[in-house]
Parts: C-alpha cells; sequence; structure tokens
C-alpha cells in the first residue's frame, strides 16, 4: 500500500497546445436538436466559424511517461501557418478540410515539445488516444517511436463501420507505419461500465465515454488520496458543455452522448476533482498541474 501511495503522490500533467481548429460554431455546440449538416458548416458562413485550441497532455508518472492524445502533424502546417494545400494533403480529404481547417504555430507540433522539454518519442512509455478523429490523431506518427501506442479496440472497431460520417472522420494514412494496438476494457467505470487501468493501480483509468465516437475514452488520473484529474476530450468542447449540458453537433448516438455528459458533469463537480479538462476549451491555457 506504501508503495501504491508512493507511486500516486508525485503525478506531473503538462497541458499542451497542438495547435488549433477552426470549426462551424455547431460543430461544438450545437446541442440536442442540432443537425449534422448544420454542424458542418455547409450552411454557416465562413466568417462565423471560430478557432478553438487543440491540447495533449504530457502525464509525468513515477511509473513512466504518458501522453494524451497528438495534436496536428507538422506537415499540415509547414510553416506554422494557415495552409489549405498542405492541410488538404495531410489529411487526405478534402471533404474532412470542408468540416475543420487547423493551424499549428512553430514549437506546438508533439515532438517539438517534446524536443523542448528534453525528450524524444522512444522516452515515451506510453501514448494513449481518446479517439480517432484528425486533431487527435494526426500527430501520432510523431511520436511513433513510442514504446506502446493504444486507442480502445472499440474506437478501431468504430473507424471501419458503413457509415457516411464515419468515412469521412477517420483516414487510416493518419497511423499508417504506427505500431498502433488496442485494449480491450479490464474495468466497469463510467457512464456505460467500460474502462481501461492503464498501469494496474487505479492511477490513469482510460474510460468509455461514446457518442461522439463509439469508442471515445476520458483518461482519469487519480493519485494516492482519490484526488483527480479528468480529461474528457471530446465528450464536451468546454467547461460550459457540462455546465449546461450543451452536447456537440458531431456525434454518432445523441442519447449516449448526453449520458456520458452527464457522467462528466458528476465527475467535474466531485469534491474530488482537482480539474477537468475539454481538449478545446479556449478559456484553457497551457500549464502544469501535480497531484
Amino acid at each position: 500500500m506504501q508503495e501504491k501511495s508512493e507511486i500516486m503522490e508525485k503525478i506531473k500533467v503538462h497541458i499542451l497546445r497542438t495547435g488549433e481548429v477552426r470549426v462551424s460554431p455547431y460543430l461544438p455546440f450545437g446541442g440536442d436538436d442540432c443537425s449534422i449538416i448544420k454542424a458542418s458548416g455547409i450552411t454557416t458562413p465562413k466568417s462565423k466559424w471560430i478557432w478553438l485550441p487543440v491540447f495533449s497532455y504530457l502525464i509525468e508518472h513515477p511509473k513512466g511517461k504518458i501522453l494524451f492524445d497528438t495534436g496536428w502533424h507538422r506537415d499540415m502546417s509547414p510553416e506554422g501557418e494557415y495552409d489549405r494545400k498542405a492541410q488538404i494533403k495531410s489529411l487526405g480529404s478534402f471533404l474532412l478540410y470542408q468540416i475543420n481547417q487547423g493551424r499549428i504555430t512553430k514549437g506546438e507540433a508533439i515532438n517539438e515539445h517534446l524536443e523542448q522539454m528534453g525528450l524524444k518519442p522512444s522516452d515515451i512509455d506510453y501514448v494513449l488516444l481518446s479517439h480517432l478523429d484528425c486533431d487527435h490523431a494526426n500527430g501520432l506518427r510523431q511520436v511513433k517511436d513510442a514504446k506502446h501506442i493504444l486507442v480502445s479496440e472499440a474506437e478501431m472497431v468504430g473507424t471501419t463501420r458503413k457509415n457516411f460520417q464515419i468515412c469521412i472522420r477517420f483516414q487510416k494514412r493518419w497511423w499508417k507505419g504506427v505500431d498502433l494496438k488496442t485494449f480491450d476494457w479490464n474495468g466497469t467505470e463510467g457512464p456505460v461500465g467500460k474502462s481501461y487501468d492503464v498501469l494496474g493501480d487505479g492511477s490513469l483509468v482510460m474510460v468509455n465515454i461514446p457518442g461522439h465516437s463509439e469508442g471515445l475514452c476520458a483518461l482519469k488520473i487519480r493519485n494516492a488520496e482519490g484526488k483527480y484529474v479528468l480529461l474528457f476530450a471530446d465528450g464536451g468542447y468546454a467547461t460550459k458543455s457540462w455546465k449546461e449540458m450543451i452536447t456537440s453537433g458531431i456525434t454518432l448516438d445523441k442519447q449516449m452522448q448526453r449520458r456520458s455528459l452527464q457522467w462528466i458533469r458528476e465527475q467535474s463537480m466531485s469534491p474530488d476533482c482537482i480539474a477537468s479538462f475539454a481538449t478545446h476549451d479556449t478559456d484553457v491555457k497551457p500549464h502544469v498541474i501535480e497531484l
């Protein structure tokens, strides 16, 4: 027990900005009645679209270094600026480019962050992917030398389903040449009772929060006293998502998405929650949290 306490007292969570994404305002905050057409931005003038940050997270844990999500790849913004031609090539989809545009300032690619911290991709013990949308997995090849790269089996299977939205959203080229492995659930935490204890000590738990995508996971980072930080990825797009119960416009299962958002709300309001973060919250700034 003393060993477990010692392990979980010394966890640092680095919140890293890994670019930004431009979308219709209805994509993150469309609500329950938002259609996929409206969320895609096809009917919304580009002048009304919004830029949102893209965050990835480096967790320094006594048992290793863990990366949660990877943000954009440098090749979609070679000069650190918005580059239409480069992004279409990087994404491998003109249709996907129509739904979201991105840019990544010099120094913000995940491998560039690691270099600034004196780390190499091979120093990373685990890369954990919340899900396989482009602004979370496009940068994966930049850290392909990490020791273990994992995504839920449910998410991987979900990307193969015969569905028009899925065909647009997910491109296998983002993880081509990457030793991407899947994990199955070994726990029962979360809104649907499916979770994965990464290290086997309860300090890092991937929790299935389906709706936005089939195998979407939040990461719960817990210390010895039971206090935790919750990284809920695209389970909501900002703190106001769970405070006001605003579902996003892009979803595969709206009812399940709302159920997951309710769980995020309950977890975020718990007295044991130190902080909870969405991947695209404009109110969040890069910083470090110690548990």
